[in-house]
C-alpha cells in the first residue's frame, strides 16, 4: 500500500533529476557551440577569453605603434580601443544572458554603433590631415565590428572590411615603405586585427552570435544594472464620463451661452422633423452653378500668397570667410569664390595643402611639397610644380590640374569632371579613380600642345 506522501516523495526526486539533467544537456550544448555558455561556476567563458587574446595581441600592438606615429593616429587608435572594450562587454553579457527580442537586442547593439560613428566623424573632421590614409583604413574597416548582427556568415563580412582598409593601407606603404618603418608597422598590426578576428568568429561563432541557453533574458541597456522586476503599477482610473444630453421642453428658458443650453437648442431643431426645412431658401436656376457657366468661373477659388508668406525671407546659407594660411605642416585654402591669383610659394618638402569648397577659383603651388587634398570643389583650377606624395581629388566637379613637374600619384574619388595635363617628367605617374566620369588626361606634344 502506496500512501500520499510516498507518492509526493518519489514525485519531487523525479523532477529534480530531471532538472540536472536538463542544465547538463544544456551547457554541453552550448559548449558545442562555440564554448560561449557561462557555465555554473561563474567564470569567464571560453570566447571571451579567446576575444581577450585579441586584445592583447594584435591590439595592443597596434596601440603601441599608433603612440609611436602620434598626432591624429594616436586618437583614432584610442576609439578604436574604446569600441573594442565595448564589444567584449557585449560578448560577455551574450555568454551570461538568453537572447533578448529584436527591439532590445537593436538598443543593446547602440553603444557599439555609436563607437563606429565616433571613428568615422574623426575621419571626416581631419581631412585635411597628412596621415588622412590612416585614418581612412580605420574609418572604411571599423563597421566590422557589426558582425554581432549579422546572422547568417559574419566571418565572410568582416574580411570585406578588412579589404575595404586594404585599399588605404597600401597608399600607406607606398608613402612610407622606404622611409619610415614605423608606418609598415602599423599597417601589419591594424590589419592583423581584423585576421584574428576572422579566426575567432570561425571558431566560436561560425554562424553567427551565440547567445547563453540559460540564464536571464538580456538586459535592455548594455552598461545599465537589471533592474529587479516589481509588480507593474495599477492603470490610473478612467475619467468620468461626460454629462449627458440635456432635453427641455420648448417652453424652458436655457440660460444664455452655457452648454447645456447649446444642447437643448440642438435636440429642439433636430425634433422639428420636416419642419426643419421650413427655414431654407429656394434657389433659382440662374443662380445655381451647374446651370450657369458664368458662375463657376467666379466661383472658381484663387490661391493667393499671403503678404506675410511672400515677403517671409529664405533661410540664409552661411558663408564661412575665405581662408589661406599655413597651420602647422598643413596649407588651408578654404572658401574661395571668383579668386584666379590664388597662390602659395614658401613652401617645404613636409608640407601638405587641403584645399576645401573653392568654387570657379584658380590655384598655383610652387616648389616641392608632400601632397595635395581638392575636397568639395567645382570648376578650381590647380597648377603645381612637384609633389613626393599623392595629389587627391574628392566630391569636386569640373576640375583641370596641371603638372609642370613630377608627381608619383593621382587619385580621383567621386568626382564629375576632371582634366590632368602631366608634364614630361610625370608620364609615368599612376592614376586611380573611382565612381568618377568624364575624366581626361592629357600628355605633352611639342612644345605648348597636349593631346
Amino acid at each position: 500500500f502506496v500512501t500520499m506522501e510516498g507518492l509526493m516523495e518519489r514525485l519531487e526526486r523525479a523532477v529534480t533529476r530531471l532538472e540536472k539533467m536538463s542544465v547538463t544537456m544544456q551547457a554541453s550544448s552550448g559548449m558545442a557551440n562555440g564554448g560561449c555558455v557561462n557555465g555554473i561556476d561563474g567564470g569567464l567563458s571560453q570566447c571571451v577569453e579567446a576575444f581577450d587574446v585579441i586584445l592583447k595581441g594584435p591590439v595592443s600592438d597596434y596601440l603601441n605603434h599608433s603612440r609611436a606615429i602620434g598626432s591624429e593616429v594616436e586618437k583614432h587608435a584610442e576609439m578604436v580601443n574604446n569600441a573594442l572594450q565595448t564589444q567584449r562587454t557585449f560578448l560577455k553579457m551574450a555568454a551570461t544572458h538568453q537572447e533578448p527580442a529584436q527591439m532590445e537586442f537593436r538598443d543593446l547593439l547602440k553603444p557599439i554603433s555609436d563607437h563606429i560613428q565616433e571613428i568615422q566623424s574623426f575621419r571626416e573632421r581631419n581631412r585635411g590631415s597628412s596621415l588622412f590614409n590612416h585614418l581612412s583604413a580605420v574609418s572604411e574597416s571599423i563597421p566590422a565590428l557589426g558582425w554581432v548582427a549579422v546572422s547568417q556568415k559574419p566571418g565572410p563580412y568582416v574580411k570585406e572590411m578588412n579589404d575595404a582598409a586594404t585599399f588605404y593601407t597600401n597608399r600607406v606603404l607606398k608613402d612610407y615603405k622606404e622611409t619610415d618603418r614605423r608606418h609598415v608597422d602599423w599597417v601589419c598590426s591594424y590589419l592583423s586585427i581584423w585576421t584574428e578576428m576572422q579566426s575567432f568568429i570561425k571558431q566560436h561563432h561560425t554562424t553567427g552570435l551565440v547567445w547563453s541557453k540559460i540564464g536571464p533574458i538580456a538586459p535592455p541597456s548594455l552598461f545599465d544594472p537589471p533592474s529587479v522586476p516589481s509588480a507593474p503599477c495599477p492603470p490610473p482610473p478612467p475619467p468620468p464620463p461626460g454629462p449627458p444630453p440635456v432635453f427641455t421642453d420648448d417652453d424652458s428658458q436655457p440660460q444664455t451661452g452655457s452648454a447645456a443650453a447649446q444642447h437643448s437648442m440642438l435636440f429642439a431643431q433636430l425634433n422639428q422633423g420636416m419642419e426643419i426645412t421650413k427655414g431654407l431658401k429656394h434657389v433659382s436656376d440662374d443662380q445655381k452653378t451647374h446651370k450657369n457657366p458664368n458662375l463657376r468661373s467666379q466661383a472658381t477659388p484663387t490661391k493667393t500668397k499671403s503678404p506675410e508668406a511672400a515677403n517671409s525671407p529664405r533661410a540664409a546659407v552661411q558663408k564661412r570667410p575665405p581662408l589661406l594660411e599655413l597651420e602647422g605642416k598643413k596649407w588651408r585654402v578654404e572658401n574661395f569664390e571668383q579668386k584666379h591669383d590664388l597662390l602659395i610659394e614658401e613652401t617645404e618638402l613636409k608640407q601638405v595643402v587641403y584645399v576645401f569648397s573653392c568654387n570657379n577659383s584658380t590655384l598655383q603651388i610652387k616648389g616641392k611639397i608632400n601632397s595635395i587634398i581638392l575636397d568639395n570643389c567645382k570648376k578650381l583650377g590647380l597648377v603645381f610644380e612637384n609633389v613626393v606624395g599623392i595629389v587627391e581629388i574628392i566630391n569636386s566637379k569640373a576640375i583641370q590640374l596641371q603638372v609642370l613637374g613630377k608627381v608619383p600619384t593621382i587619385s580621383i574619388n567621386k568626382t564629375e569632371g576632371c582634366q590632368v595635363y602631366l608634364s614630361k617628367d610625370s608620364l609615368t605617374c599612376d592614376i586611380v579613380s573611382a565612381k568618377s566620369s568624364e575624366m581626361n588626361i592629357l600628355i605633352p606634344q611639342g612644345d605648348d600642345e597636349y593631346v
